[in-house]
């Protein structure tokens, strides 16, 4: 029980844009992840919570920046996203509960 609450710590969201949407025609799925996950631990995560096979993962670092605002200055929080590649024919349905 543990060990799948830690799966679950790693994978923050799924990221719901136009173009990730795009992706997953080519079995590619975006997450919002953890600053310090890596590849390997994404992997097993992905693979043990949806089982599904998990063929290439890319991680993208957005950085932080500034935006001003009503005349103030807001820093924007950056984060880390991984693009997972899967499987031809495997897909995961994010409109759906785990």
């Amino acid at each position: 029980m543990i060990n799948k609450i830690h799966l679950f710590d790693k994978i923050l969201s799924p990221v719901v844009t136009e173009k990730s949407t795009n992706l997953s025609e080519q079995s590619k799925v975006v997450f919002k992840v953890l600053n310090k996950s890596n590849k390997k631990s994404l992997k097993k995560a992905v693979e043990k919570i949806f089982k599904v096979n998990v063929i290439k993962i890319n991680i993208i670092k957005k950085q932080s920046r500034y935006k001003i605002s009503r005349g103030k200055k807001i820093k924007i929080q950056g984060y880390k996203k991984a693009i997972v590649t899967l499987k031809k024919g495997q897909n995961i349905d994010l409109s759906t509960g785990i």
